[in-house]
């Protein structure tokens, strides 16, 4: 017989399979405990519950647990992490040190179904959704390294690596659910953003589901017909659309959406599209956050200049958009912004 996933089991649930075998209802809290609070992936490592126990856990239900393959260290210390999967995919987390902050920024899909052309990511298949646990490992992993190689706690988390978190909403919300709670991490969603390329149906559902952490969204460009050229999402999801959602989700959350907007040379890094960005800013209250393009293989587009940057951001300054310009961690490792395509080749489930 098949062995369960214990970690897909709620709290009653797994004091249920406990109570039949005649285990007291506390055992379950403690092995919750150990699942979650504590990141444990090893039955025999709980060491305040009996052997007896501990075999029989072992004998059936399994920990799908992710484990760090390969290591890469930026010339800036930023860390990249490709994470082997229990079915032998590969995803990658990235750890970005600041001196005032740690943060991950992790994935929710293995690959990508959409198609955003100056995205490394975008090139890859989407093979499957990743679920809740899988997202949480990612994170106890990359909190792991932090501790590990600078002695720091992690403050912030992304879901900013590959995929797209609404097309995975579920198991997205269902994360951090348990990366937020006291009996999980316990980190504040305040301290949590999550980046979609924009499907209106479900920032509309987050609204919906009032959650509490930010919400930022991949914009690039604000007149659809530049936007549709390189994201084709944009075609069944307007910025009409989008404006719609993203009201609705500040209405019903509190929260303001934020805008990643990366400038590319020539495309939309004109003062006419920083013109057509602060009227999307007019319709939508938001910040602006101004993202540095990075390279990636057999990609179309060049960054653009420091003259022309400072213009676009000048403008919008001038017209009362809040806009900050984040400059790439991690380029010299592709584990910038764009640049995560599993270049340790392990894609393939045959992995040995």
């Amino acid at each position: 017989m098949a062995k369960k996933d214990i970690r897909a089991l709620s709290p009653e649930q797994l004091a249920q399979e406990l109570l039949a075998i005649g285990e007291p209802a506390f055992r379950a809290k403690q092995v919750y405990d150990w699942l979650w609070a504590k990141g444990m992936v090893d039955f025999a490592q709980m060491s305040n519950i009996s052997k007896k126990l501990r075999d029989y856990l072992q004998e059936n239900f399994v920990i799908n647990a992710v484990q760090i393959h390969e290591l890469q260290v930026s010339s800036d210390k930023t860390v990249k992490c490709a994470m082997r999967l229990h079915d032998n995919y590969v995803v990658e987390s990235v750890l970005i040190p600041h001196q005032s902050r740690m943060t991950a920024c992790i994935s929710s899909q293995v690959g990508c179904s959409l198609t955003c052309k100056f995205c490394a990511t975008g090139k890859l298949k989407r093979m499957r959704n990743l679920n809740a646990d899988e997202i949480f490992d990612q994170v106890v992993l990359v909190k792991n390294t932090a501790a590990e190689r600078y002695a720091a706690s992690l403050t912030n988390i992304v879901y900013m690596g590959m995929g797209e978190p609404l097309l995975n909403y579920a198991e997205v919300l269902k994360s951090v659910e348990r990366i937020t709670s006291p009996t999980g991490l316990g980190m504040s969603p305040k301290r949590i953003t999550v980046s979609t390329a924009g499907v209106s149906k479900m920032i509309t559902k987050l609204g919906d589901d009032a959650v509490k952490f930010h919400l930022a969204l991949s914009l690039h460009a604000a007149n659809d017909e530049k936007r549709n050229q390189i994201m084709p999402i944009n075609e069944s999801n307007s910025l009409e659309s989008l404006a719609t959602a993203l009201n609705y989700f500040t209405e019903r959350t509190g929260t303001r959406p934020t805008f990643e907007y990366i400038a590319f040379k020539d495309f939309n890094d004109s003062v006419k599209d920083a013109q057509e960005l602060v009227d999307y800013c007019r319709k939508v209250k938001s910040k602006v956050n101004i993202i540095e393009y990075n390279a990636i293989d057999g990609g179309e587009f060049k960054q653009t200049t420091r003259e022309r940057l400072n213009a676009f951001t000048q403008h919008l300054e001038n017209n009362g958009v809040i806009c900050n310009v984040r400059h790439s961690r991690g380029k010299d490792i592709d584990a910038a912004c764009g640049q995560l395509a599993n270049k340790n080749k392990l894609v393939s489930p045959e992995l040995k």
